[in-house]
């Protein structure tokens, strides 16, 4: 009796079903080749980020000060000290601290949603075909292309009380008083979320811009015969197929809102009103205005462990839903 030798080797098939093999040069190859290949970016990650983050975790548990940080290496050993003055909310930097968390979470949360809202609406009217949508196209992601220093710059301007913004609503419109200074007191909030909205919102709109044109024509128009709504499409096709877009867009633009330090600086600079007390501003003003460079990195480091948290309990919601299975 003859017995046939199995073929075992992995086929173009892929199911166990007989195929063509592999030719040996397409094969993949294991050892150090692909560490090898990775290795320079590892390398550069870890320079220009993990470094410096490592470096700041360290300096969070000693006495930093201007009379130490020449050689901080040598300074006293704080331990705890610095991060249990941040969260302790009996003290007053405690209190601050936590104010300004609550305050960048109210910020983050008003600047997300209504970047997002602009961003679905600029992107569900520029879906349709019609003349001159290339130029509107181009003008709405404007200012994603600006610099954020130049951009905010623009704003602070406007926002004076002689500004473009007093001129249109109070001079020309008479909807406020034309002396209105929105560079203080609580006006200052609403300064610093328009700006925070004009820079994120076109990012907000090429995302989903990008979603929308990835849904088949042929979905709308089986709508349209039906006799759906514009508002029922939107319903149904749109928001159902942008989801995924969505949430990744609200997870990544939180963040980036959340660490925002250059609109509440260039506008305020050191002495921000209570308004608009960021916390990314307050860990500038208690690192390199108070000079107390331990105490700041220790606020820097329940930051991110905060975000880091939100963000990983907001990917394993994200995975729990989007990859399951209904039953049935």
């Amino acid at each position: 009796m003859v017995s046939k030798k199995v073929n075992t080797r992995p086929s173009i098939a892929g199911n166990g079903q007989p195929g063509l093999r592999l030719p040996r040069r397409h094969r993949t190859r294991g050892g150090a080749e692909p560490i090898l290949a990775l290795l320079p970016a590892l390398i550069a990650m870890t320079l220009v980020q993990i470094g410096p983050m490592l470096v700041g975790v360290v300096m969070a548990f000693f006495r930093l000060t201007q009379f130490t940080i020449g050689n901080w290496l040598e300074a006293p050993f704080a331990g705890l000290q610095n991060i249990t003055l941040a969260v302790n909310p009996t003290e007053p930097i405690g209190r601050e601290f936590w104010g300004s968390m609550g305050l960048t979470a109210l910020y983050t949360v008003l600047v997300v949603g209504i970047a997002w809202v602009f961003g679905m609406a600029g992107a569900v009217f520029l879906s349709d075909q019609f003349r001159g949508r290339g130029l509107l196209r181009s003008l709405f992601i404007l200012p994603y292309a600006i610099p954020a220093y130049a951009g905010v710059m623009i704003w602070t301007f406007m926002f004076q009380s002689n500004g473009a913004i007093n001129t249109l609503l109070g001079r020309d419109l008479h909807l406020l008083s034309s002396q209105t200074f929105w560079l203080s007191g609580a006006k200052a909030f609403g300064a610093i979320l328009v700006a925070g909205v004009w820079q994120m919102w076109p990012f907000a709109f090429l995302m989903l811009l990008a979603g929308i044109q990835g849904v088949p024509g042929e979905l709308y128009e089986a709508a349209r015969v039906d006799g759906a709504t514009r508002w029922t499409e939107f319903r149904d096709i749109t928001l159902p197929v942008t989801r995924d877009v969505s949430r990744v867009l609200v997870l990544i633009t939180g963040l980036w809102t959340f660490n925002n330090f250059t609109t509440p600086y260039v506008m305020f600079g050191n002495a921000p009103p209570a308004s608009t007390n960021l916390v990314s501003l307050q860990i500038y003003i208690n690192s390199f205005v108070d000079l107390n460079f331990g105490l700041g990195a220790a606020m820097a480091v329940i930051m991110i462990a905060i975000l880091v948290i939100i963000a990983l309990l907001y990917i394993r919601l994200l995975r729990l839903n989007v990859g399951e299975v209904p039953n049935g």
